[in-house]
């Protein structure tokens, strides 16, 4: 166990990567200790992506070594591994406020550091974005270098073989560095490996391969095909690279990612390379911490804990959403035998693991692959299984085209549990899901809806597996109101809202986790409250109803007020030609940084003292400022 307490004398002389070039290499090692002991200590304090990171630590030591950062272009895929990149580029004394409001983002992002070169935060876009600086590069006549640091599980995504596709077929100055922690070659990674790489990255390797291609193409093609397939086996009989050769690219490793002097030496004859590069290197998630190590899974996104014992601290009382979604689906499997659950990679994160061990002829994970999952699942629904994709909200984005074409144009019964809906907190905004109801109400044949507690997820779950069409339930990260959960499935009757308070004068309609803010600011306003809980179809009876008995309507949703649940109100009141005003309270025409949900709630004006606030402000009874205002001060 590292001595988190003990003085890094070398980190403390680092801020900048012009500073870290001032040690020696041997002394790089040293650093690598203390800049993992330091990550210990602070994410332990702020909670955040541990085990990535610290698998990251040498090569993030030996890219900034190695490269001219800023100016050289370092993409990081995803950016769960960017924390020690963060700390080695003038970030080091904020990091006690990672994911924090107002404090570094637990993302690369461009306006928060030049070393950011581009923000990322879903998965599978380094290539691409990296290859579009090197042809940058290549059009401006510059002499800088682009990396792009992926990791194994984002390669399984379409979009980095297509990018992959692409740069081999160029002569773009481009590397990319696979950052490979799961693939079982590890065997591979030794003396005689780490010999092969810089062997094969070296100069005189590079110029008799260069040579010999212009020798050989002066011969008949036959020669040249043997010549060039004699090369492929013999690298094929000692390094797994014959893929990355078939794309186009010249395949270095695998390599020890976790010595950095070898990764130094090999970095810097790929620096001198022309031409797309691609560096295979193996690392351990979780290195240097025993309990990440021993369980990486469980240390991939922490909240604060123990540095010493790995603790980690409380999330509350009371089962989150994303629990209650997990025991739905396993009582819904032991009683359909036709229920198939997936899920792109997420089985921790969307709930599934007790699924995934007491189903697993029925648990299908598809890897970083959204698009993928969909139209898998409109597969499987065309041949009388009932699939239930369970996905992040800001995930399902990447799948928009699957969602339109291959499930709802056919009508498929695919149920979608959408979990994050809204405002997720410390993640930001790269996963916040705060754009769903705007862009899946448009779909034709899709039932959505919003739960506003446990026991009514549950319920809304039942309710769309139970359509023979697709269907999607919404709910938020993190725990409810606390309401008990009844085991007994029930179907919701389709389309019907729910009336939760009845006041006067003021009728607030709330869609899904807000519906107990505005319970509580109807306790002050003496507002009646419909839980609408169906965005599509909407309950126009209740709509009308309350806009015929009201004074003033007010919609309240955590998603983005254009094009969402509000939108949809105001439309079916201009359809029915009903003139009662209405206030549209929700997430504003920003993106909404980092913060705990519920300060990012009130900072909207989503809160208790929001809603009360904008609807008094509405009806003039007290000068308050907009949502938007609040927002952007």
């Amino acid at each position: 166990m590292p001595d988190h307490n003990a003085s890094a004398s070398l980190l403390d002389r680092i801020d900048y990567p012009d500073q870290l070039k001032e040690l020696s290499p041997p002394q790089l090692k040293q650093l690598a200790e203390e800049l993992r002991s330091f990550m210990i200590g602070s994410i332990g304090r702020t909670g955040g992506h541990l085990s990535a990171g610290l698998g990251a630590v040498e090569l993030t030591i030996a890219l900034h070594y190695v490269f001219d950062t800023p100016e050289d272009r370092i993409v990081w895929d995803v950016g769960h591994q960017s924390y020690p990149h963060k700390i080695l580029t003038g970030r080091r004394k904020q990091m006690s406020t990672l994911r924090q409001l107002n404090g570094l983002a637990g993302f690369p992002k461009r306006d928060e550091s030049p070393y950011d070169t581009f923000g990322v935060g879903h998965s599978s876009t380094s290539v691409s974005a990296a290859l579009g600086m090197a042809l940058a590069a290549q059009q401006q006549h510059s002499g800088r270098r682009v990396v792009a640091v992926i990791g194994d599980g984002a390669m399984t995504a379409g979009m980095a073989f297509e990018a992959l596709n692409h740069a081999g077929d160029l002569d773009a100055n481009l590397l990319v560095v696979l950052n490979d922690n799961e693939m079982s070659i590890s065997p591979n990674v030794g003396g005689l490996s780490n010999y092969l790489a810089r062997m094969l990255s070296g100069k005189f390797y590079s110029t008799m391969r260069e040579g010999s291609k212009k020798v050989l193409q002066t011969m008949p093609s036959p020669m040249w095909e043997l010549a060039r397939r004699v090369e492929e086996h013999a690298k094929g009989m000692v390094v797994p690279g014959t893929l990355f050769e078939e794309l186009g690219f010249n395949y270095i490793g695998p390599v020890d990612g976790h010595d950095v002097e070898n990764l130094v030496k090999t970095l810097g004859n790929l620096k001198s390379l022309n031409g797309p590069q691609f560096l295979h290197v193996v690392t351990r998630k979780g290195k240097g911490f025993a309990p990440a190590e021993a369980n990486p899974c469980a240390y991939h996104g922490v909240s604060a804990f123990d540095p010493e014992t790995g603790e980690m601290q409380g999330s509350g009382s009371g089962p989150t959403y994303t629990r209650v979604f997990g025991d739905w689906l396993c009582d819904m499997a032991a009683s359909d035998e036709s229920l198939v659950g997936i899920t792109p990679a997420m089985r921790e994160g969307s709930g599934l693991v007790e699924f995934s061990e007491r189903f697993p002829e029925r648990y299908i994970d598809v890897g970083i692959a959204e698009q993928h999952a969909v139209t898998l699942a409109g597969g499987l629904a065309c041949d009388g299984i009932k699939p239930v994709v369970a996905i992040y909200s800001t995930f399902l984005q990447r799948a928009y085209d699957q969602l339109i074409h291959d499930v709802a144009l056919q009508n498929l019964p695919v149920l979608f549990a959408i979990d994050r809906g809204g405002l997720v907190g410390a993640d930001g905004p790269t996963h916040s899901g705060n754009y769903d109801l705007s862009f899946l109400r448009c779909i034709p044949n899709l039932i959505i809806m919003a739960a506003s507690d446990e026991n009514e997820c549950r319920q809304m779950l039942y309710t769309g597996f139970m359509q023979n069409g697709p269907a999607a339930v919404r709910y938020p990260r993190g725990t409810g109101p606390g309401t008990a959960v009844n085991k007994t499935m029930e179907a919701l009757p389709l389309g019907k809202a729910e009336r939760r308070r009845q006041g006067r004068k003021i009728a607030i309609l709330a869609f899904g986790s807000l519906v107990q803010e505005a319970l509580a600011a109807a306790e002050v306003l003496d507002a009646s409250v419909y839980n609408m809980r169906f965005i599509k179809p909407l309950d126009t009876q209740a709509l009308l109803e309350a806009a015929g008995s009201h004074d003033l309507l007010v919609t309240v949703e955590d998603n983005a007020l254009m094009g969402g649940a509000g939108s949809a109100i105001g439309e079916s009141l201009a359809a029915h030609a009903t003139t009662t005003p209405l206030l549209q309270l929700g997430l504003p025409d920003v993106f909404i940084e980092q913060g705990t949900r519920e300060q990012l709630l009130a900072a909207c004006g989503l809160d208790r003292d929001g809603i009360i606030g904008a609807i008094q402000a509405r009806l003039g009874t007290s000068a308050c400022q907009t949502p938007a205002t609040r927002v952007n001060s």
